[in-house]
């Protein structure tokens, strides 16, 4: 088994739970609040500890409260949080979460993680390792880290969310791409939803693959997922789940695809193992939180 290494954001998430979303100006009462855990570097590291891979984190944090209670959280997940830096001036990321009608709305104020750079990451990438990165940290830094880790032998998972526009060279640094409906729709400028037919899906995918990216997945919600390599494209059914709270969900199964890919798992059944995680991470509420671990992917898997 080889090592999970994360570079991209930390945030504190700040969860309001309400049973609808207020109107434009106006003020709605009656919510409640959490402070959890979060940002997408963050909750794809914990993602992928939790199911067992030794996992590290890289990242940038403020001076500030929220960035103890993370380095705090990192460590009970058993994460390495040695490259996690910490910066003065900009605040530790926050992002604003409104649950309503087991669906949320996010707006996220970076802070720290814009600061984040490639002279942060100080550990040399292994042949083997898997790196993980996300768009929550600047383009230029996550191409250069991605690089570097391919370089060194190193496998590289780069989920292009939330979707930003890109170098075209970017993916040719890229083992897996990892997008969702909507981001290969942004990517591609096709006409996509969750519900496309699978063609359609899969052409867009292969627009993405002739960019350099090895393989590509598209993760479709309740449809599953699509998987596209040079060999040609698989669909992987989704779960079944009693949906919570969606937060965090891609990037359930972002770090699951990741540590399955360190045990050595092919592209397909690492998605397949990351979309029974997935489903289980929707059944709690907060994202870095709610990730399961691998004794719970496994029940569920075992029931299919």
């Amino acid at each position: 088994m080889s090592r999970v290494v994360v570079c991209g954001s930390l945030n504190m998430d700040v969860v309001v739970q309400s049973a609808r979303r207020p109107a434009t100006g106006e003020t709605l009462l009656g919510a409640t609040v959490s402070f959890l855990p979060g940002g997408k570097g963050l909750n794809q590291a914990v993602a992928a500890a939790r199911l067992g891979v030794p996992t590290a984190m890289i990242g940038a944090v403020g001076n500030d409260a929220f960035a103890n209670s993370l380095r705090g959280f990192l460590a009970d997940s058993d994460i390495d949080s040695s490259g996690v830096r910490e910066i003065d001036g900009p605040a530790t990321g926050v992002a604003i979460i409104q649950v309503a009608a087991k669906d949320n709305a996010i707006t996220v104020a970076s802070g720290a993680n814009l600061h984040f750079s490639r002279r942060m990451v100080r550990q040399e990438p292994q042949a083997d390792e898997v790196w993980v990165a996300q768009f929550e940290t600047p383009l230029a830094e996550t191409q250069a880290i991605l690089r570097r880790a391919r370089t060194a032998g190193a496998r590289t998972v780069l989920n292009l969310a939330p979707f930003l526009a890109f170098p075209d060279n970017l993916l040719k640094q890229v083992d897996v791409a990892v997008l969702n409906e909507i981001e290969l729709a942004q990517a591609t400028r096709a006409a996509l939803r969750s519900t496309s037919a699978l063609r359609q899906v899969v052409a867009a995918c292969q627009k993405v693959r002739a960019k350099g990216a090895r393989t590509v997945v598209a993760t479709l919600g309740a449809s599953g997922a699509v998987v596209v390599t040079a060999d040609g494209a698989a669909s992987v059914p989704a779960f079944k789940a009693k949906v919570v709270d969606t937060t965090g969900a891609g990037d359930c199964f972002v770090g699951a695809l990741a540590a399955c890919m360190a045990k050595g798992a092919t592209p397909v059944d690492a998605a397949r193992y990351a979309s029974a995680a997935a489903s289980c991470s929707v059944e709690r509420l907060g994202a870095a939180p709610s990730m399961p671990t691998a004794r719970e992917v496994s029940a569920r898997l075992a029931r299919g």
